[in-house]
């Protein structure tokens, strides 16, 4: 479940949380088969910490 107040973060915080470099971040957004949580918000993509957790959780990291 996502907290309403959960912030955006961006693909360097997202990486670091990962333990990821932040082109890893840009290569899996590009995959059409990742399926990473990212949401473009203006020019900027944007995460959330949960919705990131569930994906790793999912299975689809890996791929």
């Amino acid at each position: 479940m996502i907290e309403q107040n959960e912030n955006w973060v961006s693909i360097e915080e997202a990486a670091k949380y990962m333990d990821v470099k932040p082109r890893t971040i840009r290569s899996w957004i590009q995959k059409e088969d990742c399926d990473i949580p990212a949401h473009k918000i203006g020019k900027q993509w944007k995460f959330k910490m949960s919705e990131l957790d569930a994906w790793v959780k999912s299975g689809k990291s890996a791929m």
